[in-house]
């Protein structure tokens, strides 16, 4: 964490009565001086609720405990109105398997979930490493160029239109939408209205809809559109929640991914004796993916909505209320995970982190954005490809996904 944002958040922070304090401004996730604000949180109240912010008032749940409490009560808190902070409007909300409650999630789930499956993992990985391979290969030399273009978005566009069986030639069209379906309309952005945002997931529906076409007119394959096309939970879909699901889907795998390749080659340069413990005992590269994802935790928060009066920790939460988990927070409890801020690839209980969520709505690709980020450290090692930052990182002003759009580097020798 730099210590200048940190600090300049503690000097905000003390300023602020605790009932008015609301985590949720983007602008403290992208200058990455979010952190005192959680930690206060965890400290003086774990389950907290702000009366007033920018998206109405919501419950925030900080520690990690209380956030799996509320992860595995799919009966109480109902991801329905969707599971970000932002209230959607209804005409704007599609349905998706993740809005929704059993059984109609489970057979949604149960449609895309093989090709995710171990077995296809492994027909998968020998793509992975040639990919990664060609990717690596392919990367300028003594020039600064944006790792975030040029192996984060690629290499997860590239799966991802593996996954979709998606002409490979307009991929980037598929981390163009992931990023609209993640904005939140504003004035002044090339997204600045519900409309906008809207006109633009119809084009990607619209897209999506000739590929629906053509494989629900021939045999069943192992892609994504093609499972949904013939499976009896899916292929019978309107158009709303055909793009629902599409948009789960392409932001699933695409930012967890995405953020976690980004950050992971942050935090190694931030932290150079890490690196050369990986270096040293290139065994450790499973550790490093999962200490790399807690430690970015690509996705900072998934918002419930109470379904019933509930209690959690010592808090009274009303049927109604908006319910926000903060994974960002969970996985920095160090009630739980020892020395929770730093950031050390080989600590005891490494998958023991949160960025995957828990319950019904756990991430259903997790192990293939492991099996993703495993093998592009594999070929960095493999490659003794050294790839210094030479500048400050650009980061997404989301308080929903915690990402970067420029990180400047250099391969150096």
């Amino acid at each position: 964490m730099d210590t200048l944002h940190a600090d300049h958040g503690r000097e905000d922070l003390c300023n602020i009565q605790l009932s008015g304090l609301d985590v949720s401004e983007p602008t403290r996730f992208q200058d990455d001086s979010i952190w005192p604000y959680f930690e206060r949180l965890r400290r003086e109240d774990p389950v907290h609720y702000c009366q007033d912010s920018p998206y109405g008032p919501y419950w925030s749940i900080t520690k990690y405990r209380d956030i799996i409490a509320v992860d595995t009560n799919h009966k109480v808190f109902s991801s329905e109105q969707g599971v970000t902070i932002v209230d959607v409007p209804a005409e704007h909300l599609p349905p998706s398997f993740i809005k929704m409650a059993p059984p109609k999630h489970g057979e949604q789930r149960g449609t895309v979930s093989p090709i995710v499956a171990p077995e296809n993992l492994a027909k998968l990985e020998s793509l992975i490493r040639c990919r990664v391979r060609a990717i690596l290969h392919g990367l300028p030399r003594n020039e600064t160029f944006n790792w975030v273009d040029k192996v984060s978005i690629e290499l997860t566009t590239q799966m991802l239109a593996t996954l979709f069986d998606f002409p490979f030639e307009d991929r980037r069209l598929l981390s163009y939408w992931s990023d609209v379906a993640i904005s939140t309309p504003k004035e002044g952005h090339t997204i600045d209205s519900w409309d906008k945002r809207s006109a633009v997931l119809s084009e990607c529906l619209d897209y999506f809809a000739r590929l629906w076409s053509d494989r629900i007119n021939a045999e069943p394959r192992l892609d994504l559109i093609s499972m949904m096309a013939h499976s009896p939970a899916t292929r019978n879909m309107d158009s709303r929640e055909f793009l629902g699901n599409l948009i789960l889907l392409i932001v699933g795998g695409n930012d967890t991914t995405r953020n976690s390749i980004s950050g992971g080659l942050l935090f190694m340069n931030q932290n150079p004796s890490e690196l050369r413990k990986l270096r040293d005992n290139p065994m450790l590269v499973s550790s490093a993916v999962s200490e790399i994802i807690r430690y970015q935790t690509p996705i900072a928060h998934m918002r419930r909505d109470a379904s019933a009066d509930i209690i959690i920790g010592d808090k009274q939460i009303r049927k109604g209320d908006k319910v926000v988990m903060w994974y960002i927070s969970g996985n920095r409890d160090d009630e739980i995970i020892e020395n929770a801020n730093s950031f050390v690839i080989d600590r005891k209980n490494v998958r023991q982190h949160l960025s995957f969520g828990f319950g019904i709505h756990r991430c259903v690709g997790r192990h293939l954005a492991e099996l993703q980020l495993k093998i592009l450290w594999e070929g960095m090692l493999n490659g003794r490809l050294k790839v210094k930052i030479v500048g400050e990182p650009v980061r997404v002003a989301s308080n929903f996904v915690r990402g970067y759009s420029v990180i400047p580097v250099q391969i150096v020798a």
